[in-house]
């Protein structure tokens, strides 16, 4: 099996290192070429067949993956550069929709130069097709997950390489829409360098990792445990514990600002499993100061929308960028069917021209509107501070569970009291005032359920953390024995009566 001279795996190469050994069984058909018999491009098609040993630019097929069936589509650079004409783009397209009819996750791994130059326009327009075989396989609520090889440009980068749920690249590849070598034959000056590199692309929010083809078995293994986990039949465990002593509002403000509290990264890390972290928007956007990740709470699995408060803190403001990664993930859960866990700890948006030229009033409105309107189960978990719109906009769920000392709030108590008193002196007044506390929340439908915190969280973050996961699970199963339909209209009814 040939290593592509760079120490890079070639198409099969990296099929057998990620799917189970001798699992693989290849679904390819004879191509049926454009080219004219005795014209160059029938040359060049027989010299580079019997130099590669590949029939086409595309490999398709089917294995195991930790023993899950799974279908595979892979590029060979090799071949022709990994271009696709027609002959691929058939094979390709009839290997999506058979993972469709036959209800398989798809593992794409595109390493291409784009179009097929020798077959011009037709060429071209396969493109669209693949695209819609694609878009067809994700409506049919099946994972699509995505491994970008170098170099992948052109007209497969703008389908089936930018589609995926999850998408990962090699380190180092050279990944981007127009080659450097035509932009520099066009233009008459190279390409800035490091735009077109993966690593880039992670930073800025348009990939979810860069990892080897060595580790790429892992990331695939890890984000199909949680996109294909069962839905139905989940054991919800014991009755989770509950709270039953509030304490004072302002004290549960001052608690809940502790820099030792744990927030949603040590949920992930002590009360969530198989955990896969997803990054930025996908169309070039990234907030620190919110995570989107996949993982699962016992058996129960869940799309993950965490505001991490240090980060926040720490220089990145939750701003309207932060709230479109939300929606990414807002969108992976509807399409898959994916329970939604949001996880609300800020203590307020950012506050800048940047942030309302960008619309960040907008992004909580949309925010709003497509939790309200998701079809699938929904739990938000108030964690730490609740303050202001960017605080409501993960609000909206089938069950809300609060931490013993989470709050929330239309602005941090300071801010109120600065509102009405022209001074924050009266801050602990105000919280008390407005019903800031879980057991206030809970008293006005707002929250269903509170965690103990033994005393405080930041005392114990591991067990808090462990606890809060198996609450999680629990809520996450009992919502999916409910029918859809009942779920959606039992949301819609609570956020209707609020106040009435």
């Amino acid at each position: 099996m040939n290593e592509g001279g760079t120490g890079r795996p070639d198409a099969r190469t990296l099929i057998a290192r990620v799917l189970d050994p001798h699992s693989w069984k290849s679904w390819d058909e004879p191509p049926r070429d454009r080219a004219a018999p005795g014209s160059d491009y029938a040359a060049e098609l027989a010299r580079v067949r019997a130099r590669t040993g590949y029939d086409e630019s595309v490999v398709t097929g089917e294995g195991t993956l930790d023993g899950r069936r799974v279908a595979v589509a892979a590029c060979e650079f090799s071949f022709l550069a990994g271009s696709i004409g027609v002959a691929a783009a058939e094979r390709l397209v009839r290997a999506v929709e058979r993972a469709t009819a036959e209800r398989l996750p798809l593992l794409a791994a595109p390493a291409s130069g784009g179009t097929r130059m020798q077959e011009g326009a037709l060429a071209f327009t396969q493109i669209i097709k693949i695209t819609a075989a694609v878009a067809a396989h994700r409506a049919a609520g099946l994972p699509y997950v995505v491994y970008l090889r170098h170099p992948t440009t052109g007209g497969v980068l703008a389908s089936w390489g930018s589609l995926g749920h999850v998408t990962a690249a090699e380190p180092g590849a050279l990944i981007g829409f127009l080659g450097p070598r035509v932009f520099e034959s066009l233009h008459g000056y190279p390409f800035p360098q490091g735009v077109q590199v993966a690593e880039n692309l992670h930073a800025l929010g348009l990939v979810d990792a860069v990892v080897s083809a060595g580790d790429a078995r892992e990331v695939a293994v890890r984000a199909l445990t949680v996109l294909c986990a069962p839905r139905a039949g989940l054991d919800p465990g014991p009755e989770p514990e509950e709270a039953d002593e509030p304490v004072p509002a302002w004290e549960a403000v001052t608690r809940s600002r502790r820099d030792d509290r744990p927030g949603v990264r040590e949920l992930l890390r002590y009360g969530a499993r198989d955990v896969t972290p997803l990054r930025g928007t996908g169309t070039g956007e990234r907030d620190p100061g919110l995570l989107l990740a996949l993982a699962r709470f016992g058996a129960a699995p869940a799309v993950v929308l965490g505001q991490d408060r240090r980060r926040q803190r720490a220089g990145s403001p939750l701003g309207p960028a932060g709230l479109r990664v939300a929606r990414r993930g807002m969108r992976l859960a509807g399409e898959l069917r994916l329970p939604l866990v949001t996880v609300v700890d800020t203590s307020g948006g950012e506050l800048s021209k940047a942030a309302e030229e960008g619309g960040l009033a907008a992004e909580i409105a949309r925010c709003l509107a497509d939790l309200v309107m998701l079809d699938a189960p929904t739990v938000c978990l108030l964690l730490g501070e609740g303050a202001g719109g960017t605080a409501l906009a993960l609000l909206p769920a089938d069950r809300v569970v609060c931490a013993q000392h989470a709050w929330l709030s239309p602005l941090p108590p300071e801010g109120a009291s600065a509102l009405l008193y022209r001074t924050v002196d009266f801050a602990p007044e105000i919280a008390a005032a407005q019903g800031v506390r879980a057991a206030d929340l809970r008293r006005d439908g707002i929250v269903d359920r509170i965690v103990p915190e033994r005393p405080d969280a930041a005392y114990e973050p591991e067990e808090f953390c462990r606890r809060v996961g198996r609450t999680l699970g629990h809520e996450i199963a009992g919502l999916l024995d409910r029918p859809e339909g009942e779920r959606t209209a039992a949301r819609f009814a609570r956020y209707r009566s609020l106040g009435s």
